[in-house]
């Protein structure tokens, strides 16, 4: 482990120094002007518009979420339960369940029962595990930047569309992860290597369409790779160093790069030690994140309880008022809405899959159904939790809802945008609510970073091998933007991010419209365990 971290120290120096002097120099405006033609580029061809403002790849998320849920019947509502009694254990002993001496079990999708390989041997993290460091990878600072972004431009009407889409997300998590599981690749040493990349070719293969998947599964590594340096990197430690400085009151330049540094080393330390020692950390922080985060809702909800079925009653009338401040009516608080949910929970990127894919099971639809809990917890209980928040502190007018239309707003003359927003929502009712910010944000960023960090290894993996060497070079890389992002303001980047992020739907897309029977597959063959263990 030394070694190992101080051949990190060493490859990364030179990259550190360039950072420290180029700061000194404007790295930012040098970021920005390099980045801009690029992230324009990639903006414009992933958000191409095609009705009414309304970018394809939001349409296309919405409706194939439709799909998969009236496909499955409403999965999200009617396994919800199934979904908890999966996490909490309730089924474990399925996984082992006829092994031996079980003919009504001998044969499974044409294969012998006795030689099949016990598959519930295989995997690497529990379902908790699994859950937590793909909610860590979802559950950022968009829950806290992104819910306001969405009020501030939509109003409170915003927050149902958000709602809608978060119910919706769940079942194509569902389908995604559970064949992340179905097509993963196990190495000799146990190591698993699994998401879109895999069931793309994999999968496609089986359909005869080798060619098709092979690209496919190449494009989604790419962008992949670049929304983990981006949007699961640069950009999280970017946001965490901004309040890390306000709180402190720094305001040299020089502040961000050594708060960069130590973010570094920080997730440097995580990282290394693979997805075990990542699950290990997230199954800990996020339970604790969203705990301390939710209480610190619950109880600005709870102590201005009278305003909250005023909120709700805002909520619902203002998502069908035609009239709707802001963004152009219904059509355009309901794009506000889905857009922002679609960002914060990632469902139908496909990125959690590859988190989920490490799980111990023989079952691959078993982690499907823990998958759909996921979108809820992101985007249905946290992402509402902040928009109540900020719409019981608008009660008294705080601000005029849609503002100028760039998301920013008035508070007591001074313009507030994103977490601005939600931080002067939390100073109303919290003492030292600063302080208790500045540590989710942190919070968010770090977790954020350490299950993208994974995500985008793996996609690091199956473009280039699974050397050591290759594993070096990623993980320096990423630990090298950790830096870059702290010390520089970089907008461009943040955009790149998103769009790379958003570029995984449409090979990921291609791999459910294939794949999809073999998800109703599986989920039987599931469902039929547990009948034949409760004989």
């Amino acid at each position: 482990m030394k070694r190992i971290l101080l051949s990190l120290l060493a490859l990364t120096l030179p990259f550190i120094t360039f950072a420290q002097e180029t700061t000194e120099k404007g790295l930012d405006q040098k970021i920005d002007e390099g980045f801009k033609p690029i992230s324009d580029f990639f903006s414009n061809v992933i958000f191409f518009e095609v009705y009414n403002g309304a970018p394809f790849v939001i349409i296309l998320l919405v409706l194939s979420a439709l799909f998969f849920t009236i496909y499955f019947g409403f999965p999200n509502i009617r396994y919800f339960g199934k979904a908890i009694n999966v996490v909490r254990g309730k089924y474990d002993d399925v996984e082992g369940h006829g092994i031996e001496g079980d003919p009504s079990l001998n044969i499974v999708d044409g294969d012998i029962r006795d030689t099949i390989r016990d598959e519930s041997k295989e995997g690497e993290v529990s379902h908790f595990q699994a859950l937590a460091t793909a909610v860590s990878g979802t559950v950022g600072n968009g829950n806290i930047a992104g819910v306001a972004l969405a009020i501030a431009l939509g109003g409170p009407g915003a927050t149902f569309w958000m709602i809608v889409c978060g119910l919706l997300g769940m079942s194509t998590k569902f389908v995604e992860c559970t064949l992340g599981v179905q097509y993963r690749d196990v190495g000799e040493d146990g190591t698993v290597y699994g998401g879109p990349m895999y069931y793309l070719s994999k999968g496609l293969k089986d359909k005869g369409f080798v060619w098709l998947g092979k690209i496919a599964a190449v494009l989604f590594a790419i962008f992949c790779i670049g929304g983990s340096f981006g949007g699961g990197n640069a950009a999280q430690s970017n946001q965490a160093t901004i309040v890390l400085k306000e709180l402190m009151g720094l305001e040299s330049t020089g502040a961000g790069f050594w708060i960069g540094i130590i973010l570094a080393i920080l997730v440097g330390i995580i990282i290394i030690g693979g997805i075990k020692r990542i699950a290990s950390v997230t199954e800990k922080v996020v339970p604790f994140m969203a705990i301390l985060y939710l209480l610190a809702c619950l109880y600005i909800i709870f102590s201005n309880f009278s305003f909250v079925d005023d909120a709700i009653s805002l909520i619902v009338t203002e998502a069908f008022n035609p009239k709707a401040i802001g963004v152009g009516g219904v059509i355009g608080v309901l794009l506000v809405g889905f857009k922002r949910a679609a960002f914060s929970n990632e469902a139908g990127a496909g990125s959690a899959s590859i988190a989920h894919s490490a799980v111990k099971t023989k079952y691959s639809a078993s982690e499907g159904l823990v998958a759909l809990l996921e979108p809820f917890i992101d985007t249905v209980v946290i992402c509402t939790m902040t928009a109540l928040v900020i719409i019981i502190f608008n009660s008294g007018g705080a601000f005029q809802y849609g503002g100028d239309g760039s998301g920013a707003v008035l508070i007591d003359g001074v313009a507030y945008e994103g977490a601005g927003i939600t931080a002067q929502a939390f100073g109303k009712f919290i003492p030292f609510s600063d302080v208790f910010l500045t540590i989710a944000v942190v919070l968010f960023a770090v977790s954020t970073m350490i299950s993208w960090s994974y995500y985008g290894l793996q996609s690091w993996k199956f473009l280039f091998g699974r050397g050591k060497t290759a594993d070096l070079v990623y993980k320096l890389l990423f630990l090298t933007f950790v830096v870059i992002g702290a010390a520089a303001s970089m907008s461009s980047i943040w955009a790149f991010s998103d769009a790379m992020i958003f570029a995984m739907v449409f090979p990921n897309m291609v791999g459910l419209f294939f794949l999809f029977p073999v998800v109703k597959k599986q989920l039987a063959r599931y469902f039929e365990a547990i009948k034949a263990s409760k004989k």
